[in-house]
C-alpha cells in the first residue's frame, strides 16, 4: 500500500556516475517528447546540447533506462525465455464499460541521485489508475504487487500489457489465469496498442515528475501518491467530457 514493492527495498543498485545521471535526465525528457528517437538520433541531439557522447554510451544508458532504440515505445525488458506470448485482443474491440479492459506498463522515473521504475494498472474505459508500485529493480515482484492490489476490489475481463519479462512471467500470468481473466499483449514495438498508458506516462512526467526533484525513493512515492489521487479524483479529461476518471469509473460501475 506504500507504493513501493518489498523487493525494491532490498535490491542493491550500483550508483551511476553524476555525468551519466545528467545524461539520463536529458534523454528521459527528450524521449518523452520524441519517443521515435533511436540511439543515433538521441546521440545527435545530445551533441546539440553540448554533450559529446558516443553511440555505445547512449545505447548503454538507454538500455539501463529501459528505452528501446528501435521501437517507438519504452521496452523495459525482453520476454522471459520460454514464456508464452499472448495475442493482442483490443483491435476493433468496442470498450464501453469499466473493468472491461485493464492495461499495465512500466516507466523510468528519475531521482536526484538515481532512478526508480514505476508500474501502473489503468482501467482503459475510464482512464482510472487502479494500482501502482515503485521499485529500484526490474524484478517482476513489484508488478505482481500492483496486480494483487488492483485485484483486491474487482477484476477485468481482459488484461493488456506489453511483452516484457515482468508481464510474461509465470507468476504474473498465473495470477490472471486463476481469476479467469483473458490475457492480451501488444504487438512487438507497437506503442499505439497500449496508447492510454503511453499518454498516462507523458502526463505524469510533465505534470509531476519534471516539476519536482525527488531526493529519494520515499519522496518519489509520497509525491506520486498525491499525484495519482489528484489524477483520479480532481483532474478533468477532455476525452471524458471534462469529467474525472473516478467519476466515470465509479458511476458506470454502480449502474452496471
Amino acid at each position: 500500500m506504500a507504493g513501493v514493492s518489498r523487493s525494491g527495498w532490498y535490491y542493491e543498485v550500483e550508483p551511476e556516475a553524476a555525468e551519466n545521471l545528467r545524461l539520463m535526465r536529458l534523454i528521459d525528457e527528450q524521449y518523452t517528447r520524441t519517443p521515435f528517437y533511436g540511439i543515433r538520433r538521441m546521440g545527435w541531439w545530445l551533441g546539440e546540447q553540448g554533450y559529446t557522447v558516443n553511440t555505445k554510451r547512449v545505447r548503454r544508458l538507454m538500455r539501463e533506462m529501459g528505452l528501446e532504440a528501435i521501437y517507438a515505445k519504452p521496452r523495459l525488458s525482453d520476454p522471459g525465455p520460454g514464456h508464452r506470448i499472448y495475442p493482442y485482443r483490443l483491435r476493433s474491440l468496442k470498450i464501453d464499460r469499466p473493468d472491461h479492459v485493464w492495461a499495465s506498463d512500466i516507466t523510468y522515473i528519475r531521482l536526484r541521485q538515481g532512478f526508480v521504475y514505476l508500474v501502473a494498472i489503468m482501467d482503459w474505459f475510464s482512464r482510472y489508475v487502479l494500482a501502482w508500485e515503485v521499485s529500484i529493480s526490474l524484478e517482476s515482484a513489484f508488478c505482481v504487487a500492483a496486480l494483487d492490489w488492483a485485484l483486491t476490489a474487482t477484476r477485468p475481463e481482459i488484461f493488456n500489457t506489453d511483452q516484457g519479462a515482468q508481464f510474461t512471467s509465470e507468476v504474473f500470468t498465473n495470477r490472471l489465469e486463476k481469476q479467469d481473466i483473458t490475457i492480451g499483449m501488444d504487438g512487438r514495438g507497437r506503442a499505439i496498442d497500449n496508447i492510454f498508458i503511453e499518454r498516462l506516462w507523458r502526463t505524469v512526467k510533465y505534470e509531476e515528475v519534471y516539476l519536482k526533484d525527488y531526493v529519494d525513493v520515499l519522496e518519489a512515492v509520497s509525491n506520486l501518491k498525491s499525484y495519482f489521487t489528484f489524477y483520479n479524483h480532481e483532474r478533468p479529461h477532455q476525452s471524458l467530457g471534462y469529467q474525472t476518471p473516478a467519476a466515470i469509473y465509479f458511476t458506470k460501475v454502480k449502474r452496471s
